[in-house]
């Protein structure tokens, strides 16, 4: 019945009585009457539609979609506004939806304690201290469970008690979300609720200046014309003003208002919006979570998603566990490691085995075996032996490593909060450290991906010059009412003139708003007025784009002043001081695709007028070919320049022109069907045979030192990457600005408007871009690196969000791996990359597909806004700026700083000191757990392997713990190996640390050689003392625990002072530690051997110690060893000859005069506690300058 119908209306059915409604609208007038429609979607499904109620005064519009002949239903939802019931008649029920509550932090009370073991039981060593404890509770081993339960208790508590603090200032945060007031009507009342009970359908008011709380559906606005303006900084980067518009032909009283919406289901796109209806509502009606209210007292919307499913939850990335490189390199070493101890218990319990096969060695007379022990299999016993070889020599893996990289990262981290340049007198604010896993990280960034809105620029655009006619005009001087000419005559406005002011009074979208007294001259778009107006200029201006307040701005300062739009009619104010009257007609709005808006307007005249602006590529082509030679060399040079430029033209349309202009616009907006497809027809239509009056060039305000800040991350080899939703134009201009583009800079676009410049399927030019663009910036480029020229081409990337979906999602014919490895190769290949109108999701899909790459590189994400949290969270380490689009990137970060410019110092400095702080850390510690249990595993071979301890219970288990923790983390803490200004003022030296340059195996391979060393010599030394059969003076002889004990003293003090050998930045903290922990060594072995505890069974060390220190020889020989073992060290520090900006610090620094005395402390503004202040000797105050961070 239904086949071969065309789309549209279809049919009705009516019962009862048969009435045509008022309005096809979503929410139309009730009657009384119960009607039936049938449309037919784009889709092939029928739409259902029908209207019923009782009472004459309400409103209840519900559509269902019915499965007729075989056609597939959509996927959408149902929604009742403001929760009421719904009739008797209805046949939905109501589904359940999501609340409001929004949820960034990880563990709950509940989960806390099994997630946060997991996640720490992930690490190899905390896993591997685990399995030992419990051998050693479970089989008789040699050593207690004490030495490697008390040290994994203490790892597993304090990590615990790091990460859930961090939580809860998560917790914190979401808290302060989730609890915000908000007002709702409730059974047509007003009610206030939390933000966190809003619930689908709910009718929610918003004040000005209130951000939504969930995505809403305008219904009534307190502005006559029913729309409100928004802007949306916090989502996609933009902070211009965006209009919205009210649910047309929609009821004043929502106490009363009983309605349905079917709309479709979530989705992340922030610039698609469907509502399923009889009406073409769209993304002009949505106003999305997140986004502000501006320049309009009140409004109410419906709400449709709530919570995690509203546009902006969905394009956030969820929180994942970020794992800095170190820690990497720390399980592949600890795998190494583990491979050595077992390899280790494997020698050992085989040559025991071999041994006790031997006549006699097996039982001998003084050990007999046990009726037990004769009865035990062999193969039990001898994995019961090798499990007891893998206790004993436990000590090689570091458990107390994870626990001192902990407490030097979240102390670490301490310094960024107190650093006072990064303190922004305007927020007074500094840094702000989220995570301190990553501290490390910030000095192996190889990629950094920014946001451009409010992360490089300002957002705060200035009129700078114009071109009339060919004749450039700048700015004028203060004491002039008229242009002034750099290149042409200079008189009075002529009609040319005259004419392009008016085109940027009235070509534009930008509201006046009346300013109060704290506000004069001030904007929404543009921040505070660069200078006061005059008392009849004392109006603010929102926009649609910065660059409108900005050119409306300069049209002001040449004498035509913008006085609103009342009632459809734009005024004016022209240099004469005469009121202008213009209806405004039609406006043609900009697009990505078009890069130009229009307007038509009709003067008191009679004149019909359209005004049309926007990029020289998109205008030029429309007007006169005479007239663009006049204008186009101004415009590339204030392009390379810079500044964003504008042509202006404009057409006088006649009567019959204009009639079919309207019918045409009037026919598409009202379009079910390819809406934008048919405005775009008509738009292309109407804006041909135009004369081309002018161009503006206006300069978008970087932040500040972003252009240094650029060049400085460049100097030290990251590549940067701009990711932006803003236009490409104004995006192109910031990278320019910024001097990521440069005028020798070839640049390379994939963008829609490339993509269908050929008249081609948008799939096929794809295709032949990425291949062209893959043999100039990769194949090409390769060739000039082999012939060694000096004429080697830089190359700039551009690329939009439809072109990039394109590549990340191709039609199932091509080879969508293929189009994704080209595109990344041409991308890495050149020296910066732009991307435009980015969805936030995007963003984070451009950062997962660089960090995933080949190399694995580290990435940094840096942004202000909420649209950018995603790839704040995809990256290695996000960085948030703490800057006017709220706070979600900085809560969601894992490091906030004030400034885009602070960006330099994290980096370069900090950065830099942190990664070589923590390198050394984890060299070290191998180094001397290797030192340590290398005399152990040696003593095996002359015990017999009898499993036999070399050292005490009481030394195993303070040894990492307490005599050799304290001086690797003060070392962690405060060294600094280079000045904090030469790392600022040559950043090339970033390149030294890069790839993870000193957690290589070629540096682990020199550590381990240099344990391997020394561990013999502590016991081959010893052992050569020991030949000596009288080492006391009455004659009495050492036994093994004081052989063990002179191993531990000469292993002590030679791993603290091979520590101090490499300090260059001494401290008092430095001497405290690492003298205070050779004499707490000495006072604890006094006092352990010196007194009977009466808490052990037995006390191996009774007077050891004592006995040891009464002996010259054993000083002689503690003494000879440290030396002999610290002596290849010192030769290397003498003998090896310093290179690059080291040699020019260390000479510096040595040609200065006598030292002086100076005190380093922390800002007076984040005291820290008494221990961080520091007294230090410099040669001069110069000095202490390049050397104190404070």
């Amino acid at each position: 019945m239904l086949q071969n119908v065309p789309q549209g209306f279809v049919g009705y059915l009516c019962l009862f009585r048969t009435v045509v409604p008022k309005s096809p609208n979503l929410l139309c007038r009730k009657s009384s009457f119960f009607f039936f429609f049938f449309f037919l979607d784009q889709h092939g499904s029928v739409l259902l539609c029908f209207e019923n109620s009782q009472a004459p005064q309400k409103s209840c519009f519900t559509r269902h979609r019915c499965c007729l002949l075989g056609y597939k239903r959509v996927d959408s939802r149902t929604i009742y506004v403001g929760n009421r019931p719904c009739p008797a008649t209805e046949t939905f029920i109501p589904p359940k939806f999501c609340d409001n509550r929004i949820v960034s932090s990880k563990y709950t009370i509940w989960n806390f304690l099994p997630k946060n073991l997991f996640e720490q039981f992930r690490r190899i060593a905390n896993f591997y201290f685990l399995i030992i404890f419990l051998v050693q509770v479970i089989v008789d081993t040699p050593t207690s469970p004490v030495t490697s339960g008390l040290p994994l208790f203490f790892v597993i508590t304090v990590t615990a008690i790091k990460q859930g603090y961090e939580d809860w200032l998560r917790h914190k945060a979401d808290s302060e979300v989730n609890k915000y007031p908000v007002r709702v009507l409730e059974d047509g009342q007003p009610a206030r609720k939390d933000s966190e009970k809003i619930k689908v359908g709910d009718i929610v008011e918003v004040v000005e200046d209130e951000t939504f709380p969930c995505d809403l559906i305008l219904l009534q606005s307190s502005r006559d014309d029913d729309t409100c303006f928004v802007t949306t900084a916090s989502l996609d980067g933009e902070s211009n003003h965006k209009t919205h518009y009210t649910v047309p032909d929609m009821e004043k009283d929502l106490q009363s208002l009983s309605a349905t919406i079917e709309c479709e289901q979530p989705q992340p796109d922030l610039y698609k919006y469907a509502l399923i209806s009889l009406t073409s509502l769209g993304p002009e009606n949505l106003l999305l979570k997140g986004a502000t209210l501006k320049n309009t007292k009140k409004i109410y919307g419906v709400a449709v998603y709530t919570g995690m499913e509203t546009k902006m939850a969905l394009n956030y990335q969820g929180k994942s566990q970020k794992r800095s490189a170190v820690e990497k390199s720390i399980n592949a070493f600890l795998l190494v490691y583990l491979c050595i101890l077992i390899s280790k218990a494997v020698v050992c319990t085989t040559l025991k085995y071999v041994w006790q096969s031997q006549d006699g060695q097996d039982e001998p007379w003084y050990n007999q075996k046990t009726e037990k022990e004769k009865g035990t299999i062999l193969y039990v016993k001898m994995f019961t032996d090798f499990l007891s070889f893998m206790v004993l020599f436990n000590f090689i893996i570091p458990v107390s490593m994870y626990v001192t990289v902990e407490m030097q990262k979240f102390l670490g981290s301490f310094f960024i909060t107190w650093d006072r340049d990064f303190f922004d007198p305007e927020i007074e604010e500094g840094a702000l450290v989220n995570t301190s896993d990553l501290n490390e990280e910030l000095g192996q960034v190889e990629y950094v991906f920014t946001d451009k809105t409010g992360t490089l620029t300002q957002n705060n655009m200035e009129f700078i010059e114009c071109c009339i006619d060919g004749f450039q005009y700048t700015a004028f001087s203060s004491e002039l009412d008229s242009f002034c000419v750099t290149d042409g005559p200079v008189s009075t406005f002529q009609e040319k003139e005259e004419l392009f002011l008016r085109a940027l009074c009235l070509c534009h979208t930008v509201q006046v708003k009346e300013a109060g007294p704290d506000e004069l001259g001030g904007d929404q778009v543009d921040g505070p007025a660069s200078e006061p107006l005059r008392p009849a200029e004392q109006r603010g201006f929102i926009a649609s784009s910065p660059d409108e307040v900005a050119l409306v701005k300069g049209a002001m300062r040449y004498g035509f002043t913008f006085l609103g739009l009342e009632s459809k009619t734009m005024k004016i104010k022209n240099w004469q001081n005469d009121v202008e009257e213009y209806e405004l007609l039609h406006v043609l709005n900009f697009d990505p695709v078009r890069r130009r808006m229009s307007v038509i307007v009709r003067s008191k005249s009679g004149d019909t007028l359209l005004f049309c602006k926007g990029a020289d590529s998109s205008i030029f082509p429309r007007v006169r070919p005479e007239e663009v030679e006049r204008i186009r060399m101004h415009v590339q040079r204030s392009a390379t320049e810079g500044y964003r430029t504008l042509c202006v033209a404009y057409k006088r349309l006649s009567v019959d022109e204009y009639a079919a202009a309207d019918a045409g616009l009037r026919e598409a907006r009202l379009a079910l069907q390819d809406r934008e497809e048919k405005l775009m027809a008509v738009y292309n239509q109407v804006e041909t045979a135009m004369s081309l009056i002018g161009a503006t060039a206006v300069e978008d305000r970087l932040q500040e030192e972003a252009a240094q800040t650029m060049e400085a991350l460049q100097g030290a080899g990251m590549k940067v990457w701009v990711l932006t939703g803003d236009k490409m134009e104004t995006a192109k201009s910031t990278c320019y600005a910024c001097r990521l583009f440069r005028r020798s800079t070839e640049l390379l676009e994939l963008t829609v408007r490339t993509l269908e410049s050929g008249g081609r399927r948008r799939e096929e030019m794809l295709h032949d871009l990425l291949f062209d663009f893959h043999r100039k910036a990769v194949q090409d480029r390769a060739c000039f690196v082999r012939s060694w020229s000096s004429a080697n081409p830089e190359y700039g990337f551009i690329v939009d969000g439809a072109a990039l979906a394109l590549v990340m999602n191709p039609s199932p014919d091509t080879n969508c791996s293929r189009y994704r490895s080209l595109f990344l190769q041409i991308c890495q290949n050149c020296t910066a990359v732009l991307c435009c109108r980015m969805a936030p999701l995007q963003k984070a899909q451009i950062v997962k597909m660089v960090k995933n790459s080949k190399g694995s590189p580290i990435t940094l994400s840096i942004g202000d806004g909420a649209n950018d949290v995603s790839m704040i969270l995809e990256a290695h380490v996000g960085i948030g700026v703490k800057g006017k689009e709220g706070r979600q990137a900085v809560r969601n970060s894992d490091y906030a700083i004030p400034k885009l410019k602070h960006l330099r110092k994290l980096l370069l400095a900090h950065g830099h000191l942190y990664y070589i702080r923590i390198a050394h850390l984890v060299q070290y510690f191998f180094y001397k757990n290797l030192c340590f249990i290398l005399p152990q595993f040696l003593y095996q071979f002359f015990c017999g392997c009898s499993q036999q301890p070399l050292y005490d219970a009481a030394y195993l288990t303070m040894y990492n713990i307490c005599f050799t923790s304290m001086p690797i983390l003060a070392y962690s803490l405060l060294e600094q190996q280079i000045a904090i200004e030469v790392l600022l003022d040559n950043a090339t030296l970033y390149r030294d640390i890069a790839k993870n340059a000193m957690l290589r195996w070629g540096p682990f391979l020199y550590w381990t050689v240099l344990a391997v060393f020394q561990g013999l010599i502590f016991f081959f030394g010893v052992k050569y003392l020991f030949s000596n059969p009288a080492l006391q003076d009455n004659g009495q002889v050492f036994g093994n625990w004081s052989y063990g004990t002179i191993v531990f003293t000469v292993l002590v003090f030679t791993v603290t002072l091979k520590l101090a050998l490499d300090t260059r930045h001494w401290t008092w903290i430095n001497h405290f530690v690492i003298w205070g922990s050779l004499a707490f060594y000495v006072v604890f072995s006094f006092f352990w051997g010196g007194i009977i505890w009466p808490f052990l069974k037995q006390q191996r060390l009774y007077f050891v110690f004592f006995n040891m220190l009464s002996s010259v020889s054993a000083w002689l020989v503690i003494i000879l060893l440290i030396v002999l073992s610290l002596l290849p060290d010192i030769l290397l520090g003498v003998l090896r000859k310093p290179r690059g900006p080291h040699t020019q610090q260390v000479a510096r620094l040595l040609a200065r005069p006598s030292p002086c005395l100076y005190i380093a402390a922390p800002p007076p503004t984040h005291p820290p506690p008494f221990f961080f202040y520091t007294v230090r000797f410099f040669p001069s105050p110069i000095a202490a300058r390049s050397v104190l961070p404070y």
